[in-house]
């Protein structure tokens, strides 16, 4: 028995060398050794660095607190590229370009500040070097690097002080923040690092000697010093009644602390974050309801203005009641790109309703808010994403919109799209300076987006026409024009406008050929459902003949 154990052993040896000379050693044991293997774990935490010192050395100053979030709840490294990637795409200003300028500008200040800065610790986590990273070069920037005799100003309280080295920069607008916006940096230490001071008197270097530095009211015996420096960081003029010429609204404290805390805010991205979700596919759910029409004008052969109307119904907005008055807002965001992916254009913009009383918000819920962007765009198709979202309750609506731009051939009778209105007003001169939405010609047409009517509404068009031929005799295009109304292949209705109605016109003053009418919906309309309006306009000099048509729709009252 013993012998049997002796060779049993000796065979398991000798088969066991015989694995490690082949390279055949069981799967058990390469995966045990894999384990211990020590620099695979130090990869990973080199790994895990990384992404750790992006988030909180990289851009620690311009990640917004959702995003901060959103990072740190991601699984795999997979997913942190990817949203490395999209953070870095959020801000940039040109997409379509290779260089990201805003990356390229944000690394760059922090090596500016690294070089500027920097006073025992790297000049990006200064004070100074922050606000630089974040908001880039000051507009204009006093600078007093030695401190010494210093005159205050009017709204300090006057009177000569001595100061440490202190800087003031002047920014003229932040976006997020506002404008003249004012930052002081002073240095107590000598050190070369500057701290964003809360009060004025941080700078003051004879704030604590007695009889020192005082300011004028103090020196006529209207205040006391202990006052100022006992209210030093809840009042920026220096003390109750400190100042004999009172000071500026912005250093009042409550609005020194709300600079503080905004500038403590990550910069804004505007309305970017809905850049994101205007590439959803078309099934997105729209919860906020809104509505978008195009409508094409003529500039040249190869250059269209288009016009895009956004329409919001009140009732489907969250009202805000700030001092018993009601209103509401949306951001827009919109992008247009062509059939080859490349875009063609973008706007980004806020909507705000009128301000109602409390007695007032039933009608304005029931009222509209209309919105319009016009872009140049050559002849071909594109499509637009257009993002909005309720800036009161956060509900967002997306909607995909393709369209073509029409090509408007030379000396072709032609016309532009049918503007179905809401209101067609005739500008002067000094109203077409005054506005700027909604403007064609000499006209202020504000579109009615929705093209839902009911019985008793004005069903108002407006178009214009081009390349009409000069009648000889008159020296003036001569136009025929027709409306017809159709239910599916049913007409309702036909006009021939004869200039004398007055709800019809043609307007051939200058080169400008406008057609209005305006037609009310009544008994014969009154049947709910999709119709067609049709509008035919006959060059009676050269006989040639335009029918451009568009839908609307009746739905009981």
């Amino acid at each position: 028995m013993k012998g049997d154990v002796r060779l049993f052993k000796k065979l398991f040896c000798l088969t066991l060398m015989l694995m490690v000379l082949t390279g055949s050693m069981p799967t058990i044991f390469a995966q045990d050794n894999k384990r211990k293997d020590p620099n695979e774990k130090k990869k990973k935490e080199e790994l895990k660095s990384v992404y750790k010192k992006w988030l909180d050395e990289d851009v620690n100053y311009i990640i917004t607190d959702e995003e901060r979030k959103a990072f740190k709840a991601l699984k795999t490294d997979e997913e942190r590229d990817q949203f490395i990637e999209q953070f870095w795409l959020r801000r940039d200003p040109d997409p379509d370009t290779p260089e990201n300028e805003y990356k390229e500008q944000y690394f760059e200040r922090i090596q500016y500040a690294n070089e500027k800065f920097a006073s025992g610790i790297p000049g990006w986590k200064t004070d100074r070097g922050r606000i630089y990273v974040m908001y880039g070069k000051a507009d204009e920037i006093e600078s007093h690097p030695s401190g010494g005799s210093y005159d205050r100003p009017s709204y300090e309280g006057g009177g000569s002080t001595s100061t440490y080295p202190f800087e003031i920069w002047w920014y003229r607008y932040i976006e997020g923040i506002g404008s003249d916006v004012e930052i002081e940096f002073v240095d107590p230490s000598g050190s070369g690092e500057y701290r964003i001071a809360r009060s004025p008197n941080e700078k003051d270097a004879l704030l604590y000697t007695p009889n020192g530095g005082l300011t004028l009211a103090e020196q006529l015996g209207l205040s006391n010093k202990a006052d100022r420096i006992s209210g030093q960081y809840g009042d920026s003029g220096g003390g109750r009644g400190n100042s004999l010429f009172g000071g500026r609204a912005k250093d009042q404290p409550f609005e020194k602390l709300q600079l503080l805390a905004d500038l403590q805010k990550a910069p804004a991205i505007k309305y970017r974050d809905l850049e994101v979700k205007a590439d959803l596919p078309e099934i997105a759910t729209d919860i906020l309801p809104f509505s978008v029409r195009t409508d094409f004008w003529r500039i040249s052969n190869e250059s269209v203005a288009t016009s895009f109307t956004i329409q919001f119904d009140h009732a489907d907005l969250a009202f805000k009641n700030i001092g018993s008055v009601y209103t509401a807002a949306a951001n827009i965001y919109a992008k247009i790109t062509g059939l080859s992916g490349r875009r063609a254009g973008q706007f980004e913009d806020n909507i705000t309703t009128g301000r109602y009383t409390e007695a007032e918000l039933p009608v304005g819920q029931a009222q509209r808010s209309v919105y319009q962007k016009n872009i140049v765009l050559p002849p071909g198709r594109y499509k637009i994403d257009v993002v909005a979202r309720d800036t009161t309750s956060g509900k967002t609506g997306v909607l995909h919109h393709s369209f073509e731009v029409p090509r408007y051939q030379e000396n072709q009778l032609a016309t532009s799209t049918i503007v179905l209105a809401a209101s067609i007003e005739p500008l002067d001169n000094k109203k077409i300076l005054d506005s700027q939405q909604f403007i064609i010609g000499r006209y202020k047409v504000k579109p009615f987006v929705s093209g839902i009517y009911k019985p008793g509404q004005n069903l108002a068009m407006f178009l214009q026409v081009y390349d009409a031929q000069m009648d000889q005799a008159t020296l003036q295009p001569a136009l025929k024009v027709e409306y017809s109304i159709w239910k599916g292949d049913q007409e309702i209705m036909n006009i021939v406008e004869d200039g004398k109605s007055k709800f019809g016109k043609i307007d051939m003053k200058g080169q400008q050929l406008t057609v209005m009418r305006a037609i009310p919906v009544l008994d014969k309309l009154a049947q709910p459902g999709s119709y067609t309006v049709k509008v035919k306009v006959t060059d009676l000099v050269s006989q040639k003949i335009v029918t451009p048509q568009t839908n609307f729709t009746v739905v009981n009252r």
